[in-house]
């Protein structure tokens, strides 16, 4: 596989070493590292460092807040490659004030809720509820976890001939681990406590909003 050169730019070390070790392992070439400032705000010097570093893309393991400045400053420094991130970049408030996201990336965990009939029937009971907020994308994830939750309380009890005993709390982990159940967003499973079921979306920008490019598995 030939090498294709990215920067990474680390602001959680577990993003910066994942992601190192996985684009090397695929044949990937990392030119170089750079911690930023959150705080600082002015990334002139640095995204001229990018342009003469010949990279094709550079991965921020930081917040939307701090990416979306870095993204803008590097395009205006004539560097037009996508800024790439996780879930800390994908937000609505990124596009806020960049115009010039367009092509820039980042992933989340799971699938969007309207690519699934469950998904769409939550989304439209949500908005036949009223409630002011959006569900936004961790609205049906939560609508399962709080669903895990009671399925768990619900078999605790099933255990106990009906009732709650005072060591309920102690045995909802283990309840858990056992739950298997279809949520609004796909089959709900655990083993170990990690989710059996692990999707990963990858979103870009496209015409100033984020749109869903592919879907697969992730692993822990």
């Amino acid at each position: 596989m030939p090498e294709v050169p990215a920067r990474v730019l680390p602001g959680g070390e577990a993003v910066h070493s994942g992601l190192t070790a996985e684009w090397r392992k695929l044949g990937g070439s990392v030119v170089g590292t750079e911690q930023v400032d959150p705080e600082e705000g002015d990334f002139a010097g640095l995204a001229l460092r990018v342009r003469s570093s010949g990279a094709e893309a550079v991965h921020f393991g930081g917040y939307y807040d701090t990416a979306a400045p870095l993204s803008q400053q590097l395009k205006q420094a004539g560097v037009p490659i996508p800024l790439m991130g996780g879930d800390g970049v994908f937000d609505q408030a990124y596009l806020t004030g960049n115009p010039r996201a367009d092509g820039d990336l980042a992933t989340q965990i799971g699938v969007p809720a309207t690519e699934s009939a469950a998904g769409r029937d939550f989304l439209a009971r949500y908005e036949e509820a009223g409630y002011e907020e959006p569900p936004g994308w961790y609205g049906p994830y939560a609508y399962d976890a709080t669903w895990a939750l009671i399925e768990a309380v619900k078999a605790v009890a099933k255990s106990n001939g009906g009732t709650l005993a005072g060591d309920t709390r102690a045995k909802l982990p283990r309840a858990v681990e056992h739950l298997a159940f279809d949520g609004v967003t796909g089959p709900v499973a655990f083993d170990g406590g990690d989710a059996v079921h692990r999707r990963l979306t990858v979103y870009q920008v496209d015409g100033g909003s984020w749109q869903a490019r592919t879907t697969g598995s992730s692993t822990p």
